[in-house]
């Protein structure tokens, strides 16, 4: 079983950037990847994807201001997070896509102040 660890997180002012690393535990380099987040009282979503070519999908509410990449060797995914605003405030997950319950690490936690 894969395992996933999320770091990068932190605080920062609206309109600044953060990059979110997300290491893997095994060979997931064929492995469809996920960011995901979650903010308090709302459920987890997906905000980007990418698949084991490199092929990218967002949510349209980051859109033009993250980008998620890889890097196989080692088995690292990344998110970059840039012009952040208030709402994207969340804790951050790493998982594959569609995502398997048992592979959920601790997250990482964003907060954008306004």
């Amino acid at each position: 079983q894969v395992q996933l660890a999320e770091s990068g997180g932190g605080l920062v002012q609206a309109g600044g950037s953060l990059r979110l690393s997300c290491a893997a535990s095994g060979n997931i380099e064929t492995w469809t990847m996920g960011w995901y987040r979650q903010a308090p009282g709302n459920e987890r979503e997906l905000v980007a994807a990418i698949t084991g070519g490199g092929v990218t999908n967002y949510a349209d509410s980051v859109k033009g201001r993250f980008t998620i990449s890889r890097d196989n060797l080692p088995h690292m995914v990344y998110l970059q997070l840039n012009s952040l605003k208030p709402e994207d405030t969340a804790v951050y997950y790493c998982n594959l896509y569609p995502p398997r319950s048992k592979v959920w690490g601790q997250g990482t936690q964003v907060t954008v102040s306004s």
